[in-house]
Parts: C-alpha cells; structure tokens; sequence
C-alpha cells in the first residue's frame, strides 16, 4: 500500500534552503564593489622625509 500524493507541493521548513541559497545579495556585491574600487583607486604617496639627506633607517625598525 502507498501513501497518498498531496495536493500541494511540500511547504518550504526549515531545513530546506532556498532556490536562490549560495548566490550574493546585491547589497553584498555592491558593498564588495566599493571596497574594490577603494583597492584600486590611486593615492598620493607619503612625503619623503629623508629631504635632507640623512638616513634614519634605525629609526623605522
């Protein structure tokens, strides 16, 4: 004997993931967008401050 087939498809519980499970939200991909665009935009490099010859490479470490 079988069971009998439902009338409606199986509601969605709580184990089971969504159809759209392992893709990135727009607001995620928007926010990675940003971050990468900050990466990649060009700064102004820091001034020299060996201007005057001397070298501090002691002072750094």
């Amino acid at each position: 004997m079988s069971a009998p087939t439902p009338a409606s498809p199986d509601p969605e519980g709580p184990g089971l993931q969504r159809p759209d499970f392992g893709r990135p939200s727009p607001a995620l991909l928007e926010r990675a967008d940003r971050g990468y665009s900050r990466f990649l935009a060009h700064t102004t490099p820091a001034p020299d401050d060996n201007a005057d010859g001397h070298d501090d490479t002691a002072r750094h470490r």
